[in-house]
């Protein structure tokens, strides 16, 4: 009988942002993002958290952490270590909210883990602020 097991990895990046988007004044930027809105932007030593499953025979459970590892690396923590997130091109349009990073890292991930497996995603941006996103089910 095989069972579902989960697993979550977890990873590390520094980056940079600004809460702003064009579409509101400058008053109404501040009013809602308040010191996040400082023009010169503002940093976070972000934790991901990545959530996979497989199916899996009782004592024979097959997740390849190795093989996960290397694609958040190359696809997430190498593309956002030390960078500032209004920059990136998938932040042109969309402002860099925790929620939003969080399906981005969705997005980028959820096409190369094989279909179904990817569960969920987790981003802690400050020890009060903690997001997830698990895709549209």
């Amino acid at each position: 009988m095989a069972t579902q097991v989960m697993m979550t990895q977890v990873y590390y990046f520094s980056a940079a942002h600004r809460l702003h988007t064009e579409e509101l004044s400058a008053e109404v930027n501040q009013k809602i993002f308040g010191k996040c809105n400082n023009p010169h932007g503002h940093g976070h030593n972000y934790t991901v958290l990545v959530t996979v499953s497989n199916e899996a025979e009782p004592h024979n459970v097959m997740i390849d952490r190795e093989a996960l590892d290397q694609l958040v690396r190359a696809r997430i923590v190498d593309r956002f270590d030390h960078q500032h997130l209004n920059h990136d091109p998938a932040f042109q349009n969309v402002v860099t909210t925790g929620e939003n990073l969080a399906k981005l890292i969705w997005d980028l991930l959820v096409k190369e883990i094989p279909d179904g497996q990817l569960q969920k995603i987790g981003v802690i941006e400050t020890r009060d602020n903690y997001f997830e996103y698990t895709g549209n089910r």
